[in-house]
């Protein structure tokens, strides 16, 4: 079963979400996608978040924050063995290390937690992306 990294992104306080939005997806994805085979990612999705919290209403009425990230990375594995076997080699450690060296370019580290997932699909239609 596949599991899935998932990462809420906060930007630099210095960037734009503009900014922060084109570098991780014209600059920083095509690094993770060339590294993608070695460290074994089968999956990776950027979401972006919308301007302007049209979702503010309902967070408000839910008594919810509102944003409170940029974004969410997801990265998916063929299985929590293959997601640790990442790093074993000195290859897929510099691959590795390449990646989080970019990411302090637009990332806010300290802000931004992570966690591992099995998801268990409850609702998909075709056709829900339009890319």
């Amino acid at each position: 079963m596949s599991v899935r990294l998932t990462f809420c992104l906060t930007r630099l306080p210095h960037l734009s979400r503009t900014e922060f939005l084109d570098y991780w997806y014209d600059v920083h994805a095509p690094l993770v996608r060339e590294r993608a085979e070695l460290l074994g990612i089968i999956g990776y999705e950027q979401s972006h978040t919308v301007d302007g919290d049209p979702a503010a209403p309902l967070a408000a009425h839910r008594g919810a924050p509102g944003a409170v990230y940029d974004g969410v990375a997801s990265l998916w594995f063929e299985s929590l063995d293959a997601f640790r076997s990442g790093g074993r080699t000195r290859e897929e450690r510099v691959a590795a290390a390449e990646l989080v060296e970019d990411e302090k370019n637009f990332i806010d580290l300290s802000k931004s937690p992570l966690w591992m997932t099995r998801d268990r699909i409850v609702v998909a239609r075709d056709g829900l992306c339009d890319e």
